[in-house]
């Protein structure tokens, strides 16, 4: 019922809302926290910047990040949920995901301008990938952190880090006391489970010794209470629900269509329920180009 709404909160593994939260203006602390947490260092200021990648051809696929952003002595970090499970290839790799994600850390290292500089001077930058599935079946930890190394395990360059934080995996992590977790556990912990109530008294107490986590937690509860934002989120899941419905189907006939394809396909749902196109861009990621050529069909 509705008359529980104060009580029902959204979930911020939702890419949107995980990006609102975190890009936000009064929640910079959130955000210098979480990074801080991330690259193990004190976070000074932190700066949200563009988030989309340029691409050298107009007909190149427009990638965008979700959290793209500079810390104050020039470090850079782009922080994705992956809300969703991305398609994928036979095998169960998750080579799809690691790939995209490998794309995202080398095109945001490699566009920073190198004149009058000695390539020694290039900013190091993270990949941060949170995920709300699986990635590293045989592997206990939830963190698992890539730099480049040789076979022997030699460390030739720390300036690219790639690291995934797979949520699924806090099960002994929750049942830690809250002092004894560290600030990325604490990050996780709400993530996952501010929205659940089994254990939702883990995260209030979480919330009432860390500040930042407070400020994050008393937005979302604001941004759940705003109808216009849970008729997205409910729409989001359909889109998402589906889509992961859709292409088991695919996988089980045989054939897969592109994401492109089954975005465009979900959003033609959407305005058969005339829902506006803004929400609908928000939900499926589309251009509102594409979105208005099923107007004209």
């Amino acid at each position: 019922m509705e008359n529980d709404l104060q009580k029902s909160i959204l979930s911020p593994t939702d890419d949107r809302l995980f990006k609102l939260l975190m890009s936000k203006p009064e929640l910079k602390p959130c955000l210098m926290d979480i990074v801080s947490a991330i690259i193990k260092q004190p976070v000074n200021d932190v700066v949200v910047r563009n988030n989309e990648l340029p691409t050298d051809d107009t007909g190149d696929k427009q990638e965008r990040l979700d959290i793209n952003c500079v810390t104050a002595d020039g470090q850079q970090v782009n922080l994705e949920m992956q809300s969703s499970r991305m398609a994928e290839g036979t095998g169960g790799n998750h080579d799809n995901l690691k790939n995209k994600s490998v794309y995202y850390l080398c095109d945001l290292y490699s566009t920073q301008s190198i004149k009058g500089k000695n390539y020694r001077e290039l900013a190091k930058t993270y990949q941060v990938t949170f995920c709300t599935y699986t990635v590293f079946q045989g592997r206990e930890t939830f963190v698992n952190e890539f730099m480049l190394r040789n076979d022997e395990g030699d460390l030739l360059n720390d300036s690219i880090t790639e690291v995934f934080v797979e949520l699924t995996k806090l099960e002994r992590v929750v049942q830690k006391p809250v002092e004894q977790m560290s600030a990325l556990e604490q990050w996780s912990v709400f993530l996952q489970f501010v929205d659940k109530d089994e254990h939702r008294g883990v995260v209030d107490k979480i919330a009432e010794t860390k500040e930042e986590i407070k400020m994050a937690m008393e937005t979302l509860i604001h941004v759940s209470q705003d109808e216009k934002e849970r008729a997205i989120n409910r729409s989001r899941r359909m889109w998402q629900t589906d889509y992961e419905s859709d292409m088991n189907t695919s996988r089980q006939t045989g054939r897969e269509e592109g994401e492109e394809t089954k975005a465009m396909s979900i959003a033609k749902k959407l305005l058969i329920r005339n829902m506006p196109v803004d929400e609908i861009i928000e939900i499926t990621g589309l251009t509102r180009e594409q979105i208005e050529s099923l107007l004209i069909a």
